[in-house]
């Protein structure tokens, strides 16, 4: 199976998530939603909650955050 994002993409969007120091978990929703969003990807305010969420307590981690979002990604 093909990733859907590049490592690339996906170390400048955890760069912005930690740059934002995550401390809102609204705030690091929508940026997993724009980013998808960007690459012509759907995803539910909920689950962009939720996988926020589970990405803040992995700290960020770069397998944990391709996972979320290869799990929100819905074709448009």
């Amino acid at each position: 199976m093909r990733e859907r994002f590049t490592v690339m993409e996906l170390a400048a969007l955890r760069n912005d998530l930690l740059q934002g120091g995550m401390i809102d978990s609204r705030d690091a929703a929508e940026l997993l939603q724009v980013f998808l969003m960007g690459r012509g990807y759907g995803v539910s305010q909920q689950a962009a909650m939720d996988a926020a969420g589970r990405v803040e307590i992995s700290g960020c981690s770069l397998p944990v955050l391709q996972r979320e979002l290869e799990g929100l990604a819905l074709v448009m």
